[in-house]
């Protein structure tokens, strides 16, 4: 079962169930945000699969329609950005830690790099047994709610960038609740734009590297993720790809564990306040940068996953200004 957000034809926010077999999106009514179905799930110990079929109306529209007029949503979202936290982890996938491996070797010629002793973390014990806490992954912050740019809309590339790389990636929705507990509501698609030119320069540079747009969706999965997921990631430029490649995610493609990864995040107080929203990136198998891609304004992004529905995508717009912020003394 996947969920679509979107805007109907008068504007107003919808929870729609995809539906592969006729591509149509099947409205729910009772509901303007998934947020409000999961905590309805919640409040009545309900399965959200059951809460989503009693919820089901006779209206469908057309995906494309939908798609071409550009009314998708994130598939999930808080009515305050400040109160959905995006973050994601690093060196969980083997493709990732050779690429990152390969951007940092050149500092330390002939030893092996902290990415690969982080990733060496993992494999040794990022999958713990059932109820154990296993090895601490590497995490970053991306943003709050307002770094998540809707599914075919454009990412805007700061003038102060040097570079603006896709990550492909699968991402755990949560939700919190009022005793602030962690429940998943999902996973979705996900696109974390890094400035890996930036992190290049300096490994250090990785915090800021990362406070870039990203995009989820249009797709939420409900249920449990596949142990391994296959996709691909293209970016075009006009009518031809100029880079693409398969990836591989879930438990089979990773040195962490699902649990593992959650425990992680969620062990921290600060991020179980309740009513909360967190997106959470798992982390990247394969990037156009490690084979020297740029990107030019006017790119296209395309992560796609069957078992996710419809690719997520997004243009590059590159801004040009970059002026100066200068703070007022009171």
């Amino acid at each position: 079962m996947r969920l679509v957000q979107l805007l109907d034809e008068h504007g107003t926010r919808r929870v729609a169930l995809s539906s592969t077999s006729t591509g149509s999106l099947q409205l729910l009514e009772g509901a303007e945000r998934v947020y409000d179905l999961a905590l309805l799930a919640i409040d009545t110990a309900t399965p959200l699969k059951t809460v989503v079929q009693r919820h089901l109306s006779d209206t469908c529209l057309d995906y494309d329609h939908v798609i071409q007029e550009q009314r998708l949503l994130p598939p999930v979202d808080h009515v305050d950005p400040a109160r959905c936290t995006v973050s994601l982890t690093g060196l969980t996938h083997l493709g990732s830690a050779r690429a990152r491996d390969a951007m940092h070797v050149e500092t330390m010629p002939g030893a092996m790099t902290d990415s690969m002793r982080m990733f060496q973390l993992g494999i040794l014990g990022g999958k713990p047994a059932p109820g154990q806490i296993g090895a601490q992954p590497e995490w970053a912050y991306k943003g709050d709610g307002r770094c998540v740019v809707e599914p075919e809309h454009p990412f805007a590339m700061p003038g102060f960038t040097e570079s603006f790389g896709e990550e492909a990636e699968i991402v755990g929705v949560y939700i919190i609740d009022a005793g602030g507990t962690p429940w998943r509501v999902g996973f979705a698609l996900g696109n974390d734009c890094t400035d890996h030119m930036l992190e290049q320069r300096n490994y250090l540079y990785l915090a800021h590297a990362k406070l870039r747009a990203c995009a989820i969706g249009p797709e939420l999965l409900l249920g449990e993720l596949p142990a391994s997921v296959q996709g691909e990631v293209r970016i075009a430029r006009g009518d031809k790809i100029i880079w693409s490649s398969s990836f591989a995610s879930g438990e089979d493609a990773m040195c962490h564990s699902v649990a593992n990864l959650e425990h992680h995040l969620f062990k921290y107080g600060l991020f179980r306040r309740p009513g909360d929203i967190h997106v959470h990136f798992f982390g990247a198998d394969t990037i156009s940068a490690s084979v020297g891609i740029q990107v030019q304004d006017g790119d296209r992004f395309e992560v796609e996953v069957p078992l996710f529905g419809r690719p997520l995508r997004n243009r590059l717009v590159v801004m040009h200004d970059q002026a100066l912020v200068q703070v007022r003394a009171l």
